[in-house]
C-alpha cells in the first residue's frame, strides 16, 4: 500500500518486526471486537486510520503458495473472514487473495497500511457508503446446444437420416450434427448476449463481466456477470432470471450469493513493493 507521514498505531498485541508484513484482507469501519482467526487459523488483528479499519494477520513477505488444494482452502478461509466482517459491518471493501503489506527498515508495515489507509480515506469511505447494504450476485447463463435445435429444419433432416444410415456413415453423421448443433447455439447465444444483460442489468445497480467458469459438456456460454443488489432486491433478480428460463427452455442458468462485493471493492492501486496481488478471491472457490 501507498506509504504516507501520518503517525499510524500499530495493530494490536506485540509490534511487528521491521521488515514484517501484514497479510490484508479487507476494510471497513466497525469491525466487531472478536475478529477470530483466518488463513491457517492465524490470529487477525486490525490497523486502524481515520475512522478505517484494515483487517490484517501477520505474515511474512511470501505470498501464499503451494498445491491447488491447499490454494483453494486457503481462498475459502480467506473468504470467510470477508464474509464476517460483511455480515457484522454491513459494507466492507474486500481486498483480493494474496495482498500483503511489507514493512521496510524505515517503516514497518503497520505504519505503511495506516498511512494507505490516511491517504485514501475519502475515497475509501466513500465507496464504503455506496456499497452499504448490497452485495455481489453471481449470475451464469448458458445455452445446452441439443436443446437449442430444436425445431431446426436442418437438424431435424440429419437426425431423421442417422435413423436409416449403417454404423460407419452414422458417426460421420453424428460428428456433422454435433457440429451444426454448435454453430445454431452459438449463433443464438450471440443473439440473446446484448438482450439478457441488458435485463439483468436492469435489476442491479452495476454490472460486470465476470471469468467465466467451465460450463458443462454440450453447453454453450452466453454471458457470465456480477451484480451488485441491495439485499431486499435479491429476489427481482431471481424473478427475472424464472422470466428468462420460462422464454428459452434451453438456458441453463447458475445463480450464486448474495455475498460481499469482492467484485465492487474498487480500492486504489497499491505499489508492488508494497503489496502483492495474486489474484481475486472468489468466495466460495
Amino acid at each position: 500500500m501507498t506509504a504516507g507521514t501520518d503517525a499510524a498505531p500499530a495493530p494490536e498485541g506485540r509490534g511487528t518486526g521491521p521488515t514484517e508484513g501484514l497479510y490484508v484482507y479487507a476494510v471497513t469501519r466497525g469491525a466487531p471486537d472478536e475478529l477470530g482467526a483466518g488463513i491457517d487459523g492465524a490470529p487477525l488483528e486490525r490497523v486502524t486510520a481515520h475512522g478505517l479499519t484494515a483487517v490484517v494477520h501477520r505474515h511474512g513477505a511470501t505470498p501464499y503458495s503451494g498445491p491447488d488444494d491447499d490454494v483453494r482452502r486457503w481462498v475459502v478461509e480467506h473468504s470467510d473472514v470477508v464474509d464476517r466482517l460483511w455480515q457484522a459491518a454491513g459494507a466492507v471493501l474486500p481486498m483480493s487473495f494474496n495482498v500483503i503489506v511489507a514493512g521496510t527498515g524505515d517503516e514497518p508495515a503497520p505504519a505503511r497500511l495506516a498511512a494507505w489507509l490516511a491517504e485514501h480515506a475519502e475515497r475509501l469511505d466513500g465507496r464504503l457508503d455506496q456499497l452499504a447494504g448490497r452485495g455481489e450476485l453471481q449470475v451464469e447463463i448458458g445455452i445446452d446446444q441439443h436443446e437449442a435445435g430444436a425445431g431446426d429444419a436442418r437438424l431435424d433432416a440429419l437426425r431423421a437420416e442417422l435413423e436409416s444410415r449403417p454404423p460407419g456413415v452414422r458417426r460421420l453423421l453424428t460428428k456433422r450434427l454435433e457440429q451444426l448443433e454448435r454453430e445454431v447455439t452459438d449463433a443464438l447465444a450471440d443473439e440473446l448476449y446484448p438482450d439478457l444483460r441488458r435485463r439483468l442489468a436492469t435489476t442491479a445497480e452495476e454490472v460486470t463481466e465476470t471469468r467465466r467458469a467451465h460450463p458443462p459438456a454440450g453447453v454453450v456460454p452466453v454471458l457470465a456477470v456480477a451484480l451488485l443488489v441491495p439485499l431486499d432486491g435479491v429476489d427481482r433478480v431471481g424473478h427475472e432470471l424464472a422470466r428468462i428460463r420460462d422464454e428459452q427452455p434451453a438456458a441453463r442458468i447458475r445463480f450464486v450469493g448474495p455475498w460481499p462485493p469482492f467484485s465492487f471493492a474498487e480500492v486504489p492501486p497499491s505499489p508492488q513493493d508494497a503489496a502483492r496481488d495474486g489474484g481475486r478471491a472468489q468466495a466460495g472457490a
